[in-house]
Order: structure tokens, then C-alpha cells, then sequence
């Protein structure tokens, strides 16, 4: 006589929970990386005005090629968010602190224009390796 097939076999479940078990360990670390990264980008997003102040100060300047010491003379008010503890301008550069990023230690980037094209442009630093590849 034939049996009918029902339904799944209890080791047949163990091994589906088994898989998803293996694929979740590997998945969730990463998940977490990528957020702790996502939430570090925010300070580069929020320096934008930053670098457009300095770059307008600088253009603007008699020869067009002197910095800004202090964001007031770069006419930028500082702003902060719940990932950016500060963002600083002196002579020029730009010094982005983060906090509560879930980074190892959370990313401080230093953005140094260039003004020897006759136009400015930036360079990115940063110790972190929490940090986007265009600042590492």
C-alpha cells in the first residue's frame, strides 16, 4: 500500500533552521558594519556647506587664493546632528568629529583644501578604518 506525503520531516526542519542560523551570524556583523559606516558618512554629508563656505571666502579673497582662518570668516555656522559631535574650520581646513557612530573609536575626517589649480580642492583624512574609501 502507498503512504501520502505530508508535510515536512523533523529533520528536514533542523536543517532549514540550521542554514538560516549560519547565514544569519554571517549576515548581521555585517549589517552592523555597514550601519556603523553609514552613520560616519553623515559627518562628510553635513561638512558640504563647510567646504562650500571655504571655497567662497577663499575665491573671494583679493587673490583669490587665501584661506579662511575661523568659520566665522568663512561665514559658516557650525552644526551638529546625533553622528556629528562638531565641525570646525581653521585656516582653511575642516576637522569633522563624529560621535556615537558604533565605530571601534568614532572618525574625526580633516578636509585640507588646495587652492595651486586656481580653484579649490579637497582632500580627505582619517585614522578610521570606520571611515568611507574616498577618506581613508
Amino acid at each position: 500500500m502507498k503512504k501520502n506525503m505530508q508535510g515536512f520531516t523533523l529533520i528536514e526542519l533542523m536543517i532549514v533552521i540550521a542554514i538560516l542560523g549560519i547565514l544569519l551570524a554571517i549576515a548581521i556583523p555585517a549589517y552592523q558594519d555597514y550601519l556603523a559606516r553609514a552613520r560616519a558618512a553623515e559627518g562628510l554629508n553635513m561638512a558640504a556647506p563647510a567646504k562650500l563656505a571655504v571655497s567662497e571666502a577663499t575665491l573671494g579673497s583679493a587673490n583669490g587664493k587665501t584661506l579662511p582662518p575661523t568659520s566665522t570668516a568663512a561665514g559658516y555656522t557650525p552644526a551638529t546632528s546625533k553622528y556629528v559631535q562638531s565641525i570646525a574650520i581653521a585656516n582653511g581646513k575642516i576637522t569633522v568629529t563624529t560621535k556615537a557612530t558604533g565605530c571601534a573609536t568614532d572618525p574625526v575626517f580633516v578636509l585640507t583644501p588646495s587652492t595651486a589649480t586656481g580653484k579649490v580642492s579637497w582632500t580627505c583624512t582619517s585614522g578610521s578604518s570606520c571611515a568611507p574609501a574616498s577618506c581613508r
